[in-house]
């Protein structure tokens, strides 16, 4: 079957994947792998499949914002993939994680519009405990060079580069510049949430729905609290070394999840 926007096959996807909003991302996460080809570039949908650490496994770009983000999940989805991790970029809210940092998203703030058209307000958007676990492990495990099956983070952990690595509640917003309405991150920092980003709650909200799993993992590259906003610069080295961190985590992860369905 032909997936109408991402111009794929759904019999040339594997059941893991790793998605990402930019598509120049995408082709960087696929020469990680082995064996890797593109499978198509339709719109903002760039589709790599290849082979990391003996396991079949996809990487799809899904642009920028919720509503576009979720029109590739649903087709991942539909053709038959069932284990979903999003690598990107997120804004700080605390001087905790600064730029350079590495999150893993537990949770997220439904924030956006797309999903309050899918499901009730109140309803949960949540990572799949399994997934989250992973790439905890995965992230801590690459500090250390500990297996990253066996090893744990918590917040403060020294991640590559200098940052930090934690796991927490993220904020899903659909705008990037303000206008004349105030973007509510205040409220959310005072709340606990950790960063913002503008498509993790879609991706909780369709994998959930449709029955699959889902997490997240976000290199920080400046801060969304207006109180601790510097310049914002998202090429620096140090934010560069926590997406490579991320990404590196991510396929760990996918791989040690993918053995685990195997046993």
């Amino acid at each position: 079957m032909l997936l109408p926007i991402l111009q794929i096959h759904s019999e040339d996807m594997p059941a893991y994947a790793i998605v990402c909003g930019d598509p120049a991302r995408a082709e960087k996460i696929s020469r990680k792998l082995d064996g890797a080809k593109e499978l198509a570039f339709s719109r903002e949908y760039r589709t790599f499949v290849g082979e990391f650490e003996g396991v079949q496994m996809a990487v799809v770009s899904h642009g920028v914002g919720s509503p576009g983000a979720a029109v590739c999940f649903e087709e991942l989805i539909r053709a038959g993939v069932t284990t979903l991790i999003r690598v990107g970029t997120a804004g700080s809210y605390t001087a905790d994680y600064p730029a350079g940092s590495v999150i893993v998203s537990t949770a997220a703030v439904r924030t956006d519009g797309l999903t309050r058209q899918l499901v009730p307000d109140g309803f949960p958007a949540v990572a799949d405990i399994g997934v989250t676990s992973a790439l905890i492990a995965a992230a801590r495990g690459l500090n250390s060079g500990a297996s990253s099956e066996a090893a744990i983070v918590d917040a403060g952990t020294p991640a590559l580069g200098g940052g930090k690595v934690g796991a927490g509640i993220t904020v899903t917003l659909d705008a990037f510049f303000a206008g004349v309405e105030d973007i509510p991150h205040r409220k959310y920092k005072q709340a606990g949430a950790l960063a913002a980003e503008m498509e993790i709650a879609a991706l909780y909200i369709v994998s959930t729905l449709r029955g699959a799993r889902a997490g997240a993992i976000v290199a920080i590259d400046g801060f969304a609290d207006s109180d601790l906003a510097a310049e914002y610069d998202p090429h620096t080295d140090a934010v560069a070394q926590a997406v490579e961190h991320e990404i590196e985590a991510a396929l760990r992860a996918l791989a040690a999840i993918a053995r685990e369905d195997r046993a």
